[in-house]
């Protein structure tokens, strides 16, 4: 156990992660090594992100000595200074009701919702041989790597570390290739109608002009 409150909750941060890791392969399905691979980035996104929330806050102590110049009236050995940007914007309430943490919670729900919206089109569609046309699939061409986009971004707004910031340019960086390489195995198995389809629906943002979809 930490001397800090709130943290050296080791079997928590356990918790935690498998529940969440769990609740995302529940959605997510992985169906082959590219698959598992996409998942267990995310996975090691979680298991950071959790080992500081609730094990040891190594992001607060190693910043400690800048936070504590310049927000002195904040005391950062408490779990609530986890929530960094609510207390670096001064909401001095309950952090778990600051506009960083209802963001969080409407990225990390709509990461989730689009998990699971698409899990369903994509198997559907793997079954019948097709490419999958419908539901989310009918606005951005991965809906699932834009569910871990949300996701991933909503925990960095609730509760940013060194670690996970770190990660997660990385993260979008493998999943934008992982993408790239997703969409030249499907031009070979389905040729025009996937060249068409990539055509008309944007990779990654609803709405955006489709530039040089085969690159």
């Amino acid at each position: 156990m930490s001397a800090i409150p709130g943290y050296g909750l080791w079997a928590l941060a356990i918790l935690n992660a498998a529940f969440f890791i769990f609740f995302a392969w529940s959605f997510y399905k992985p169906l082959n090594a590219r698959d598992w691979r996409s998942f267990g980035l995310f996975s090691a996104f979680i298991v950071a992100l959790f080992a500081e929330m609730y094990g040891f806050p190594l992001t607060l102590f190693l910043l400690s000595g800048w936070l504590s110049s310049q927000f002195p009236q904040v005391d950062w050995l408490t779990h609530d200074a986890g929530h960094l940007f609510e207390m670096m914007f001064g909401w001095r309430a309950n952090p778990h009701f600051g506009p960083f943490h209802i963001a969080s919670f409407a990225l990390i729900g709509g990461g989730f919702w689009l998990l699971s919206v698409a899990w369903p089109v994509l198997y559907r569609a793997q079954r019948e041989g097709r490419v999958a046309r419908e539901g989310p699939y009918a606005r951005i061409r991965h809906p699932q790597y834009v569910g871990f986009f949300l996701i991933m971004t909503g925990f960095l707004l609730q509760w940013p570390t060194l670690l996970t910031l770190a990660m997660y340019p990385m993260l979008v960086w493998v999943y934008a290739r992982l993408a790239k390489a997703e969409e030249r195995d499907s031009l070979t198995r389905f040729g025009d109608e996937y060249r068409h389809y990539m055509a008309s629906v944007p990779r990654f943002v609803p709405g955006r002009r489709v530039m040089d979809p085969v690159r």
